[in-house]
């Protein structure tokens, strides 16, 4: 009995087919070569069956597979306002147009009065000093980076006061005690994980301190029996002596949000009044992109921008095009609420997610709407809930469906709740709705065994 696989379509003839079908306009010759190869190495493995869609258009999916883009768009239904996976904060429509605005040649480094060289950091920087009250900022690519160029230009060769209680972990293992180690300062621990007073920081310090580090323990918190130094008194102790206090306060929070049922979160001006400086991310509560910033007193900034890795962490031209557009919202804290989508997200009223509800859920035969809760993701309030409206489906399998819903273009990404499909519409445009709706609906066609 002859081998199946003896009988398997050559390269040449599969291209030839191809190049009359047209894939090859779809891709480079030399893709959709190694595509006919892949798909004739899966046959073999087979023992030689033909696809059930046939040699051309098992070509073609492959072809299409290695084309496309892996960093796409998504409807996020999930109720999670920061959701990390999906890329945190989504810009405001007037940073997305200063972003487009920056493609190409742009003033990133250039003075158009003078015809001279400037400085990327002037983007940003006088409307980060104004927003602040700082009296210099500096940006960097993300928190984490801000908070390691700092730390090696303030504190290298030194000692830096950490309580225990904040020696903390973040997301992708950013470890405080490993950042102080690889930025050349020695940790020096007070206190215990619940309790630290003013008098242990002033036993700590010594001849080689040269930094006293308060980190907000963004993605978790302490309740109980907790007592932790003001950071006016942190600040107080480290003026007398010459010693800088630089206070992490991660989400980068502009406007506070109490009036919202969100409490916790430090404010950056708070901690730049206190005379601190702040460490903080563009891309969470402030709503911009990913980004850095460093605010505070013009000494300590200035070392910071001198250190030969500020030229390594120095942010490209989008972020900043991006970061100027959303810090210039803030100078209209009502606008910055409603344009910015983060705070939008979070600000939005019960009676307009319910509304949103029920227009999602008419489009949704056999679906229901009901309470629920949202999360602000990102490390930031950790433990709040804002209460909010869901659109709830049964189906045959939970997995199954929200595989489906991240098959269809652009992918939805859903939650399961009490054994649920449940869509969040806190996280959704007005404009996604309809999509959401086409996405069950092309997800049930498939599961019943249908094609579009």
């Amino acid at each position: 009995m002859s081998d199946p696989r003896r009988k398997l379509p050559a390269v040449n003839a599969l291209l030839a087919d191809c190049v009359a079908a047209g894939v090859t306009d779809l891709a480079p010759r030399a893709v959709v070569v190694a595509s006919i190869r892949h798909t004739l190495t899966e046959a073999r493995a087979r023992g030689g069956e033909e696809p059930a869609q046939g040699w051309l258009e098992a070509v073609r999916h492959r072809v299409a597979e290695q084309t496309e883009r892996s960093l796409k768009r998504v409807v996020n239904a999930t109720g999670v306002v920061l959701h990390t996976n999906l890329g945190r904060a989504p810009l405001a429509e007037v940073a997305v147009e200063a972003v487009t605005a920056a493609l190409g040649y742009s003033t990133l480094e250039f003075d158009l009065e003078t015809g001279t060289r400037g400085s990327r950091q002037d983007h940003c920087g006088a409307l980060l000093r104004e927003l602040t009250g700082a009296e210099d900022a500096l940006v960097t690519v993300n928190a984490a980076s801000a908070l390691f160029l700092l730390l090696g230009a303030v504190a290298e060769g030194g000692e830096t006061i950490v309580s225990r209680g904040e020696l903390v972990e973040i997301g992708g293992a950013f470890r405080i005690p490993d950042i102080l180690a690889r930025s050349g300062s020695v940790l020096v621990e007070v206190g215990t994980t619940n309790r630290t007073r003013l008098r242990d920081y002033e036993l700590a310090v010594s001849p080689r301190t040269r930094l006293i580090l308060k980190v907000h323990r963004s993605n978790f918190e302490l309740t109980g029996f907790v007592t932790e130094p003001e950071l006016s008194d942190l600040v107080a102790l480290g003026s007398g002596r010459g010693i800088p206090v630089v206070h992490d306060v991660g989400s980068g929070l502009l406007v506070p949000l109490d009036g919202y049922g969100l409490t916790g979160e430090p404010v950056v001006q708070d901690s730049v009044a206190a005379g601190a400086t702040a460490v903080f991310s563009g891309d969470k509560l402030l709503g911009g992109p990913q980004a850095g910033i460093i605010a505070g007193p013009a000494d300590v900034v200035e070392r910071a921008a001198r250190s030969p890795l500020a030229r390594a962490l120095r942010p490209d031209k989008t972020t900043l095009a991006a970061l100027e557009a959303t810090l210039a919202l803030y100078r209209d804290t009502e606008r910055a609420v409603a344009e910015i989508p983060t705070l939008a997200m979070l600000s939005a009223s019960p009676e307009l997610l319910k509304r949103k509800a029920r227009r999602l859920a008419r489009r949704i035969e056999g679906s229901r709407t009901g309470p629920g809760a949202s999360a602000v993701g990102g490390g930031a309030f950790p433990g709040c809930e804002l209460p909010t409206a869901l659109v709830s489906l049964d189906v045959d399998s939970c997995d199954a469906f929200l595989e489906r819903l991240r098959a269809h273009e652009p992918p939805v990404i859903a939650r399961v709740q009490d054994d649920r499909v449940v869509f969040d519409v806190r996280t959704l445009a007005d404009d996604e709705i309809p999509i959401v709706a086409d996405a069950v609906a092309q997800a049930r066609e498939t599961s019943s065994g249908k094609r579009r």
